[in-house]
């Protein structure tokens, strides 16, 4: 069949409100055929079914409408009942303009919610029924059940509690003012309270909610001669958000005040009353009751457990072999001989010696057949051991001339990986035949062929992807378990605990004091063996460097490890985190981590959670410690399972870890039936953006904002485009949509798609959403300690692939856009530095010029540190922004961690960070003179660099947690080298402080060479007449 779009697809992508001729077939045995619009809903149409069926034969024959569902061919060739009668037909686009009417079989309620969830999540739930496997099927189970009953604790809760969970408070890092009052010496703010009436209330910045909303009701009793009522009673929302005011937080810690106070606006709030909060609970909990009331209906009784005769693995003291059968599907060319190579990991740690196979003839099914020997007992094996596999062809090279020295050699080229656990998700060794569809690969080196670091997931393609077929061998006629860790504790034994020397103990504290100091020596790695207890007992942070040289391939040490972590005292946040890379696989590690973690605040979490997703990628099994920890805590924290979701759909297309997050994914909506709406709205309004998007970039013609404009009038774009909750941020109710020409951001579509804060972006744009974490991240570690920056990390969220929201920053353009607006010529416009001053005094009267020029001055000082810092590159005038207000701003992070762009093999960024005279001009407010200034912006920069320092190591474990994204700038412990450097790791405060004041002068040295890329960069974007 020639390649081409066949069925109903060209229909579907077109825009309009067409009327498309269907075709239905009734269980009757009538077939019907009529118009229907491609804006009807499934419910509407099924009533013109029922209307048009009257005239014909058998009518009697049908029932209710109820009992009846619509059944089509989708788009993935399979077959779809339609249980959600709310969509339109353009939306269920199915493959041909034929419906057929069935009878409803099994529960409505349930086949419902089944059919949400599918379309939420992107995946058909019956994909993971068709898997026919017992550890999904388990674990749908469990975590079913341990979701549903979060779901019914929370509907319990008292309302001030439901209120923590469904709206979380927005909070300030610390409660100080903005800077603007301080200097002012303001004591008191004006708050706009509204009842029926609205009230404007003088109170306290540093006042509770509870003390304004007393202040409220004492003034309403007063004004309305009423009997006061109790301000417990109530709650306050900010005017037009889904965002409260409660708690034992003063006033200004919340953001929207703050925001407000720094911003010389009034605060509006509403006082909301307890009764319209439970109301709101109690609707919820009877939809959630619904489900599950229908669910235990149907719910079959466990089947009971039969006992089995076990053998205890420590007992096997012999050699772990497997056997290599055959491949298939082996696509290489012919004169190349196939090996397969083998090899056991935990973790990043090889556990004995590689194995390879002898070499096969190329063909599709090569049959090896052999036994691997591994140098290893069984008893020996760690839990957590995985089986690495490499398929690669052998080359022999062209013979050299006769008489040099060099004998001939094999050029090794990859074909596949794939990996496997040694045991499975019961602890059991495994035994029988295994098809392992392989991943491709294309290394540089033999010795990158294994991939210990890559999912143990089989590749899903299976009908192209190369497969391997192995035995597990029977080794005794009963089941092998891993012995279970209460057992492990249980064989406690003192080793080797011999009394150390006082040169032994300086030793270990040179080790741990070194945070660089990864890597030891045979006998630095006995000596911190021998000195594990007092690694425990003094240094407990250094966990992971004990964890590194344990030698999981003795089981002896094994048990020591297991039992020295029981006692082993918690580790902040910062130092756990790093405890979750996959060097460090072993269940009693990832349990203590997760312990550890679960102090965290829920801001604090938040915080981390795009690494804690990333991480998933790491685990072996899919039930986990990490799985359960980030379920239970979205399901106390709507915000959190808010960006929990968004964090798992957007990367669902991922064929390694699609079924692990697609069913993470269902878990979460299990146990948050009421979000699914929420979060399908916002999911239709992303599907209906990217398709206006999309008709921008694939339209044979040029597409005005016109256009544009009357695609969004249709009703169905007019339904799923308003009154949404924000995906970049879910208190933020969006409502109103429209169309700016594309100001900044070049490589985006002419124009984008715009609600009041956001906008589509078809980048992969999880780089960009990193940086800005780290940026965030680093504005809460400065105001903890007093310096506010004013700095605009703002909103960034992947959402698929390579697709996803940007918020708008309003009030700002470009330093390009300034420079070349103020300049005749765009050669010159690089080199104007007046151009932002001018361009701010436009914007700013007399009485607000110092203000902005403060917070230009302290939003670069910022970024100057930030940029320096993450080695942020590709750095032009197109990709930093001021707001009229002053602030300066970064956009655009494709490049980072030092890798710079180069040109004809020349370094485009030849400075550390963008300091160039005309941001000097503006910080001296225009005068040459004025080094106070400058001095004052240079002590913000190095304050705000020994605070990062200080902070370096959570820096470090955060980035080195993303190397499980696949992002291509940051894929091994290398990339991070460049944020050790920049920290100054291993180093003092002193020596750090000295090295980036050597960074500082240089910037500003060099800053000729940026204008001069500018200069380039204006002249080859300029596109003025």
């Amino acid at each position: 069949m020639p390649p081409g779009k066949y069925g109903m697809q060209e229909e579907w992508e077109k825009e309009g409100d067409q009327a498309i001729n269907m075709d239905f077939l009734l269980p009757t045995g009538i077939f019907l055929k009529f118009p229907v619009s491609r804006n009807d809903t499934i419910k509407s149409i099924k009533k013109m079914v029922w209307k048009n069926a009257r005239s014909e034969a058998l009518f009697c024959g049908l029932g209710d409408p109820d009992g009846y569902v619509f059944t089509c061919i989708n788009e993935t060739a399979e077959r779809e009942e339609l249980e959600e009668e709310s969509r339109r037909i353009s939306d269920v686009r199915p493959f041909m303009c034929v419906l057929r009417l069935v009878a409803r079989e099994g529960d409505r309620v349930e086949k419902l919610t089944n059919a949400q969830i599918s379309l939420l999540i992107g995946k058909g739930l019956h994909e993971f029924e068709a898997q026919k496997n017992d550890e999904v099927n388990e674990f749908r189970t469990k975590m079913r059940a341990f979701c549903e009953e979060k779901a019914q604790d929370r509907q319990s809760l008292p309302w001030q509690k439901w209120m923590e969970y469904s709206f979380p408070c927005e909070l300030e890092p610390c409660c100080s003012l903005p800077q603007s009052l301080k200097t002012k010496n303001i004591k008191k703010i004006f708050i706009n309270v509204k009842f029926e009436e609205s009230f404007m209330l003088q109170q306290d910045p540093h006042d509770l909610p509870l003390v304004l909303m007393k202040s409220a009701l004492k003034k309403k009793a007063t004004v309305f001669r009423l009997m006061r009522q109790e301000p417990e009673d109530y709650t306050l929302q900010v005017n037009g958000r889904w965002d409260f005011i409660y708690g034992k937080h003063p006033l200004c810690q919340f953001k929207y005040i703050f925001s407000c106070l720094r911003n010389g606006q009034n605060p509006h709030l509403t006082m909301v009353h307890y009764s319209t909060v439970t109301k709101c609970q109690e609707e919820q909990g009877r939809m959630c009751n619904q489900v599950y009331k229908s669910r235990s209906l149907s719910r079959p009784p466990p089947l009971p457990l039969k006992k089995q005769n076990t053998s205890s693995l420590w007992s096997i003291n012999e050699p772990f072999h497997i056997h290599l059968v055959q491949g298939k599907r082996v696509n290489a060319d012919e004169g190349m001989k196939l090996v397969v190579q083998a090899g056991l990991f935990h973790g990043s740690e090889l556990l004995c010696k590689v194995v390879t196979s002898s070499e096969v003839t190329v063909s599709s099914e090569p049959l090896w057949n052999q036994k691997l020997e591994f140098d290893i007992n069984v008893a020996d094996l760690p839990r957590m051991s995985r089986l690495c596999f490499a398929l690669y062809g052998v080359i022999e090279k062209t013979k050299k001339p006769r008489g040099t020295k060099k004998k001939n050699k094999k050029a090794d080229c990859p074909i596949a990986w794939v990996n496997t656990m040694v045991f499975d998700y019961k602890d059991q060794l495994k035994t029988g035949e295994f098809h392992l569809s392989t991943w491709p690969c294309v290394p540089d080196e033999k010795s990158d062929l294994l991939n210990p670091m890559g999912t143990v997931e089989k590749n899903p393609n299976v009908d192209s992807a190369a497969e391997l077929l192995i035995h597990f061998p029977n080794i005794r006629p009963h089941p092998l378990y891993y012995p279970p860790l209460e057992k492990i504790c249980d064989m406690e034994r003192n080793g080797d605990l011999s009394l150390a020397t006082k040169d032994e103990y300086f030793k270990l504290k040179e080790f741990m004091d070194n945070k660089n100091y990864t890597e030891f020596f045979e006998d630095e790695k006995e000596l911190l063996w021998k000195l594990r207890t007092e690694v425990r007992d003094h240094y407990p942070e250094s966990l992971s460097k004990l964890l590194l040289i344990t030698k999981w391939n003795k089981r002896e040490d094994v048990v020591q490890m297991v039992n020295l972590l029981r006692n082993w005292p918690d580790l902040p946040a910062i130092h756990a985190l790093e405890l979750l890379d996959y060097s460090f696989p072993d269940p009693a590690v990832r349990s203590f981590t997760i312990r550890c973690l679960r102090k965290l605040s829920d801001d604090e979490l938040l915080h981390y959670l795009i690494q804690l997703v990333q991480v998933l990628k790491y685990e072996s099994y899919l039930d986990c410690d990490l799985t359960t920890f980030l379920l239970e805590r979205a399901l106390s924290n709507r915000r959190i399972g808010h960006f929990l979701f968004w964090h798992l759909r957007s990367e669902t297309h991922v064929a390694s870890v699609g079924l692990r997050f697609g069913l993470i994914l269902e878990a979460y909506c299990r146990g948050n039936i009421h979000h699914i709406k929420l979060l399908t709205k916002q999911n239709e309004a992303l599907g209906k953006m990217k398709a206006l998007s999309d008709f921008v970039k694939l339209g044979s013609q040029k597409v005005t904002a016109e256009d544009l404009k009357q695609c969004i009038r249709q009703e169905s774009y007019l339904e799923a485009l308003s009154d949404l909750l924000s995906p970049l941020n879910p208190s933020i109710i969006l409502s109103e949509i429209w169309l700016v020409h594309n100001c900044f951001m070049h490589y985006c579509p002419p124009y984008w798609i715009l609600y009041i804060n956001f906008s589509l972006s078809p980048l992969d744009l999880r780089q960009d959403m990193l940086t800005l974490q780290m940026i965030q991240l680093m504005e809460n570690l400065w105001k903890k300690e007093g310096l506010d920056l004013r700095m605009i990390p703002y909103g960034c969220l992947s959402t698929g692939n390579k697709m996803g929201l940007i918020e708008v920053v309003k009030n700002s353009d470009t330093i390009a856009n300034i420079q070349r607006n103020s300049s005749n010529s765009a050669a010159t416009a690089a080199f104007n530095k007046d151009a932002l001053l001018n361009w701010l005094k436009s914007k700013n009267p007399e009485d607000k010029l110092d203000q902005a020029i403060e917070e230009f001055t302290l939003s670069c000082a910022g970024y100057c540190v930030a940029t320096y810092v993450l080695g942020i590159g590709d750095r032009h005038n197109d990709n930093i922004m001021i707001r009229e207000t002053g602030q300066l701003f970064h956009i655009d992070f494709g490049h980072f961690l030092g890798n710079f762009k180069r040109k004809l093999g020349i370094n485009r960024e030849r400075v550390p960070f963008i300091l160039t005279y005309d941001f000097v001009h503006v910080i001296q407010q225009g005068r040459t003179n004025n080094s106070e200034k400058f001095e004052r912006f240079r002590e913000y920069c190095e304050r705000a660099y020994k605070i990062l320092c200080r902070n370096g190591t959570l820096f470090v474990n955060l980035f080195a947690m993303m190397k499980a994204a696949g992002l291509p700038e940051l894929t091994s412990f290398k990339d991070i080298q460049y944020l050790k450097d920049s920290l100054a790791l291993g180093k003092t405060e002193d020596e750090a402080l000295k090295n980036f004041k050597v960074k500082f002068n240089e910037a500003l040295r060099e800053s000729w060479k940026t204008k001069v890329n500018w200069m380039m960069h204006s002249l080859a974007k300029d596109n003025r007449p």
